[in-house]
């Protein structure tokens, strides 16, 4: 199998900024996120202290770091990852049914919006999944209920409803929904998720709904989930000055690693934590 040098988990600024970085260092970086980049960024009116680009709306600034990506040749792979487990020597990323490996692990994902519902932690793994090419086998047959919290989680959506019997969709959003006829959109607020009878029960502000399993589908998982072991504050990495995350290997940057949510502080610490994971490669080399 593949083994990177460095993984990075985000395609925000921080992320790119990463990704550069470590590129020009000479280092093999596999850059994981959206092609379409950060959201937030693309949808930003006017930003007016990323320096050398005065008052520059959102979306140029983001054409702008795409160009600088081609330039160099740095692609992105638009894969979920749904957990990195550190394996001693490396560190392995599941991606669905399907391992990467790294030997470093750069994490900017961005901080995780809002609370977790209410049962969604104490059902994880017994009737709640954060992962629908995973766990899709499970739920042959059944009927599942699909919370998501962006359009891009649809495509998901729709691979489970090739699975399993009944798929109820809870978009987390404002835009139209494009999914398979066989699909139930359901627009009403999830409120919580309780166990009953073995089953599953989907509460909202208006019904609830009996189903075998949940999908809860966001852009991004909390840290602590992602990294098991990882030491967190709230949503955020506990970080360094050398963003170095409390595991060997591991460091995280921009909004994951605390707060100003500043574009500029993000590519920043972007730029740190690339040169941070290949000064840590760097010293693995000289001692092995």
């Amino acid at each position: 199998m593949e083994r990177y040098d460095i993984a990075v988990i985000g395609t925000g600024p921080a992320g790119l900024s990463a990704a550069v970085t470590a590129t020009i260092r000479n280092k093999k970086v596999l850059l994981l996120g959206s092609k379409e980049l950060s959201i937030k960024l693309g949808k930003a009116h006017e930003i007016q202290n990323y320096l050398g680009f005065p008052a520059v709306k959102g979306e140029d600034l983001a054409a702008a770091f795409q160009n600088h990506l081609d330039k160099m040749g740095i692609e992105i792979t638009e894969k979920r990852i749904n957990a990195v487990y550190s394996m001693g020597d490396y560190f392995a990323l599941q991606s669905g049914e399907e391992m990467l490996e790294a030997s470093a692990v750069i994490l900017a994902t961005g901080v995780v919006q809002g609370k977790p519902l209410p049962g969604e932690e104490e059902l994880l793994g017994r009737g709640v999944s954060y992962c629908a090419t995973c766990d899709a086998p499970l739920y042959r047959g059944k009927d599942v209920a699909v919370v998501g919290y962006s359009q891009r989680e649809e495509a998901e959506a729709a691979f489970l409803s090739e699975v399993c019997r009944e798929v109820l969709y809870f978009p987390v959003y404002k835009e139209e929904t494009n999914l398979p006829e066989t699909i139930r959109v359901i627009r009403e607020k999830v409120s919580a998720v309780e166990n009953q009878d073995g089953r599953r029960i989907v509460r909202t502000s208006e019904n609830s709904y009996t189903v075998d399993g949940v999908f809860i589908l966001r852009e991004a998982v909390s840290p602590g989930q992602l990294v098991p072991g990882l030491p967190t504050e709230g949503p955020h990495v506990t970080v360094n000055r050398s963003m170095e995350a409390g595991i060997p290997g591991v460091f995280a940057c921009g909004d994951l690693a605390g707060t100003p949510y500043q574009y500029i502080k993000a590519a920043g610490e972007g730029n740190i934590a690339a040169l941070s994971a290949v000064s840590y490669l760097d010293q693995k080399k000289r001692i092995n």
